[in-house]
């Protein structure tokens, strides 16, 4: 799929290649950003801070962190532990969950994605009317806008009690996709270990599968299949029908 959709795979991995070589070249952690990390969610995590906002502010990276979520969520979530992880897409989030984030529970912290350079440039055009009172921005990069944005909202959550790390690109490209998703398998084993689970299994998925085998009649899960819907009886007592 990502050879169909043009993608230099070469470069890709060796993004990905230099980036291990980097962590192992550097195994002290004020040389190494990986190690920081990880390093960095734990102390948070053990000062109470246990959801993790995945923040990106381009399009391009929305379905990065679902992969990053996908990633975190499996590799930590065990034995009654784990940073719980999530994601927005700023700026246009920030109309939902702005208000939460600025002022809500304090019991997150926000991990940016920051990315130095676009290769796209779109300058905001002027209107003669000046209809919504914008011209003041007429020949401003669009790129440079976003960057303000980001700025004015990680000082407003700082500001107001969210601890805000940022993951910095220079530019997005194949190579450094490939070298931003080992930094963070890397540093989700770390994470893993630091909080005493095995990130390298996922034991939890098996108790829906083993239901939904049950419930569809797999001919090894019929014992199963009586005790799951004397429970589900039992579910539907906390149910809310709306008609």
């Amino acid at each position: 799929p990502i050879a169909c959709a043009g993608i230099d795979i070469e470069a890709l991995t060796a993004g990905a290649a230099d980036m291990r070589r980097h962590i192992i070249d550097n195994p002290s952690i004020e040389k190494n950003s990986c190690f920081a990390y990880a390093a960095a969610r734990n102390l948070l995590y053990k000062k109470g801070k246990n959801i993790e906002i995945m923040v990106n502010y381009l399009p391009r990276l929305a379905f990065f962190s679902e992969w990053w979520k996908q990633l975190y969520g499996e590799s930590e979530g065990k034995q009654g532990k784990g940073i719980f992880p999530a994601s927005v897409n700023f700026t246009t989030d920030l109309h939902s969950l702005g208000q939460l984030l600025q002022e809500g529970e304090r019991n997150l912290f926000e991990t940016v994605l920051h990315v130095n350079s676009e290769n796209t440039v779109i300058n905001v055009p002027s209107d003669e009317q000046n209809f919504d009172k914008l011209n003041y921005l007429s020949g401003t990069r669009l790129e440079e806008i976003n960057h303000q944005a980001e700025n004015a909202t990680c000082l407003a959550h700082v500001n107001g009690g969210v601890p805000v790390i940022k993951i910095c690109l220079q530019e997005l490209t194949p190579y450094t996709a490939g070298a931003l998703v080992y930094f963070y398998e890397y540093a989700c084993a770390l994470s893993g270990y630091y909080a005493g689970v095995n990130p390298f299994d996922q034991p939890g998925v098996e108790a829906y599968k083993k239901n939904m085998f049950a419930l569809l009649g797999h001919k090894d899960y019929e014992v199963q299949k009586n005790n799951i819907s004397r429970e589900l009886d039992a579910l539907e007592q906390t149910s809310f029908v709306i008609k």
